[in-house]
């Protein structure tokens, strides 16, 4: 199954579940909450209405002053009989006593506390043909149990004035049995507004689902077009920060992906290349030599061991450079005097700078203890110190000077010789890149800096060139961390 499809049931099924704790919640709250009293108040302001039809309720006939007028029994009997509702009489003048009870509960006379809810009497209308004071509230039995009245003043004045009351049972119906019996009605709304809520949760997890979705089948398609060679394929950054990383990420990997291959084909180009010119020399010299036709066998037997010798540097190199490129193999990690090693790597050198006319010098005094391996480290100064000497012209000077640097130590090779341009600077490092490929007898392999490059990564450390320009000379710079491989650094301020 698809992630979007995925993505799609997953969201339809969590609003599934929250809809359905919303409506368990919500049948909960409706069998175990009061419904409000207001639909009771009205119940019985109809049936009073029923039962007062026709009637005038001043049937006392007494003036304002009047507070013992009483409502004929046989009248109020045939209240209780028209409604089907308990009916009272209330005195209310004072402290309520009870006039009549077609329940026979109260005895006339008995004192009743009344609670009246005038929030209610001001919203409820009265049921008479002309607008009255409606009195609404609730009253216990003397067994405890609460009822709900209501009912109409029978006099003029509220201070003293009798009313007649229906009443019903205080017991509240709950939401739940008023959805019962309105459910009928609620019910096609209910329907409708779950549909439309339904329709809206689908259009929103779509929406959702392919935003997520959609930057990741991108990713997807890019990557299969990777791996059929199409290796300049990038993907837009963009949707949520988490999928933007992962984009970036990728047009990451694409570019390094993309650089790899790329030097993959320049190393093959350059193998080839610096492979078939010594063969092509030792097949030449070697067939002149068979044939006779060699004016200085001697020299053309030299020739062809020259061109042997440098195959096998060549070859030596790159299994030299397979080696260290192997994460498998890490460096022998053993105390080293770096001042040693530079001396002894000057001295050794120190021939080949007097025959080029070349001023060797060094400065390295007071410095640390490293971690890591000689050979390894005379190696790469070995190295750096050849190309500044063999391709710094007669006169010039070659300088090599050590420091403690950032919990380092920062060995740089200077020179002001040929230079580099700055075009070629940062591919300097690479397999079998030459600056000049014409450069006759000092040309190299294009190995060398390559091999440092590896050495000083496995020991933690880092290697930098710098160069104003061709004729300007150049300037490299190695670093390398006072514990070995362990460290790590940035290497800033190094260069």
């Amino acid at each position: 199954m698809k992630l979007q499809a995925r993505l799609l049931l997953s969201y339809l099924l969590l609003i599934g579940v929250t809809l359905g704790v919303i409506v368990v919640i919500l049948l909960f709250v409706l069998e175990t909450q009061p419904a409000p009293p207001l639909a009771a108040y009205r119940q019985l302001i109809g049936n009073l209405q029923v039962g007062l039809r026709g009637l005038d309720l001043d049937i006392a006939g007494h003036d304002e002053g009047e507070s013992e007028a009483h409502l004929p029994v046989e009248w109020l009997q045939s209240l209780a009989s028209s409604t089907g509702v308990r009916v009272l009489a209330f005195d209310l003048s004072g402290n309520p006593r009870v006039r009549f009870d077609s329940n026979g509960i109260l005895a006339p006379e008995s004192r009743l506390e009344l609670r009246f809810d005038a929030d209610l009497e001001r919203a409820l209308p009265g049921p008479g043909r002309a607008p009255r004071d409606v009195v609404a509230g609730s009253f216990a039995d003397p067994d405890g149990s609460t009822w709900l009245f209501i009912g109409l003043p029978t006099g003029r004045s509220r201070q003293a004035r009798q009313a007649v009351v229906l009443a019903s049972p205080g017991t509240p119906q709950t939401l739940g049995r008023a959805l019962t019996e309105y459910g009928s009605a609620l019910m096609a709304p209910l329907v409708q507004a779950a549909l439309a809520g339904a329709l809206a949760a689908i259009v929103l997890s779509l929406a959702v689902s392919r935003t997520i979705a959609g930057p990741l089948q991108q990713i997807a398609g890019a990557a299969r077009a990777i791996a059929r060679g199409e290796h300049e394929q990038r993907v837009s950054v963009n949707g949520p920060p988490e999928m933007q990383d992962v984009a970036t990420a990728f047009n990451q990997m694409s570019s390094e992906v993309q650089a790899t291959q790329q030097a993959q084909k320049d190393f093959l180009v350059n193998v080839s290349h610096d492979l078939r010119t010594p063969l092509t020399s030792i097949q030449g010299y070697s067939q002149a030599i068979i044939d006779g036709a060699a004016q200085d066998a001697v020299s053309a037997a030299r020739v062809v061991h020259e061109e042997a010798g440098r195959l096998n540097r060549m070859v030596t190199g790159i299994s030299d450079l397979a080696r260290l490129q192997d994460p498998r193999l890490t460096p022998a990690l053993d105390a080293l005097d770096v001042g040693g090693i530079i001396d002894g790597v000057v001295k050794r050198l120190a021939v080949v700078a007097d025959e080029q006319q070349v001023t060797l010098e060094q400065h390295c005094d007071g410095l640390p203890t490293l971690r890591g391996d000689g050979d390894r480290l005379a190696q790469v100064l070995t190295n750096l110190l050849d190309n500044a000497i063999r391709f710094t012209p007669a006169g010039g000077e070659v300088r090599v000077s050590a420091r403690r640097h950032d919990r380092g130590v920062a060995i740089r090779v200077q020179d002001n010789g040929a230079g580099i341009p700055s075009e070629d600077l940062p591919r300097i490092f690479e397999r079998f890149f030459q600056v000049d490929k014409t450069r006759g007898p000092r040309r190299g392999s294009g190995l060398g800096l390559a091999i440092a490059r590896e050495i000083v990564q496995a020991h933690g450390g880092q290697i930098h060139a710098h160069s104003e320009g061709p004729g300007k000379g150049s300037t490299f710079t190695v670093w390398l961390p006072l514990a070995g491989p362990a460290a790590t650094s940035n290497g800033e301020g190094v260069a």
